[in-house]
C-alpha cells in the first residue's frame, strides 16, 4: 500500500469515526439541505486538503472542529455577501418536514440562527461536552471567558424561549 493510499484510509477512517461533528457544524450554520451539502462538501475539502498537517499525536476532534467551524464562518460570510447581490435570503422552507417542526425545536433553530459567528461555534462545542479548556484553546479565548460566555448565552436563550411562549 503506498503512502496516498494509507493516508486516504486514515482520513477516512477519522471521517467515519468523527462524522458527528461534520453534521452537527453544517446543522448548526445551515437551514436548507442544498445548503448543508454544500457547506459539507467544503469542510470535507478543506479537512483533506490540511491532513498532511494534522498531527497524531494531538485530539483528532479537537483538530477537526477547529477546521469546519473556521470553514462555516467563512462559508457563512461569503454566502451572507452573494445574497446581498443576489437579492436577499432563499424564501422560507415550506416542506412537510418543516411545517411538523416542534415549535420549541423551531424557536431555538430561530435564535441560534441569530447568534454571531462566535455564540453559534460556544454553543455548538459546549452541546458536544467539550471541556471548557477544549473550547477555549478551539476559538482562542481563556477558560474563564468561556464560562462567562457560556453562562450568559445560556441565560440569553431562556429568556428569549420564555418570551416566545409568553406569545
Amino acid at each position: 500500500m503506498s503512502n496516498v493510499e494509507g493516508q486516504q484510509r486514515a482520513f477516512a477512517t477519522l471521517m467515519d469515526q468523527h462524522s458527528g461533528i461534520l453534521h452537527r457544524v453544517v446543522r448548526t450554520y445551515c437551514r436548507y439541505p442544498e445548503d448543508q451539502h454544500d457547506l459539507a462538501q467544503d469542510i470535507r475539502m478543506n479537512l483533506w486538503m490540511a491532513f498532511g498537517r494534522y498531527d497524531s499525536k494531538r485530539s483528532f476532534s479537537t483538530w477537526m472542529y477547529r477546521v469546519a467551524l473556521n470553514t462555516a464562518i467563512s462559508w457563512v460570510r461569503k454566502s451572507e455577501i452573494r445574497s446581498r447581490f443576489d437579492g436577499g435570503p432563499v424564501k422560507e422552507d415550506t416542506t412537510a418536514a418543516s411545517v411538523e417542526m416542534d415549535e420549541r425545536a423551531k424557536t431555538l433553530e430561530l435564535l441560534i440562527e441569530g447568534l454571531d459567528q462566535m455564540n453559534r461555534a460556544l454553543l455548538i462545542l459546549y452541546m458536544d461536552d467539550l471541556s471548557h479548556a477544549e473550547i477555549g484553546e478551539l476559538l482562542g479565548i481563556s477558560t474563564g471567558n468561556v464560562a462567562v460566555r457560556i453562562s450568559r448565552l445560556k441565560d440569553r436563550l431562556r429568556t428569549k424561549i420564555a418570551q416566545n411562549e409568553e406569545r
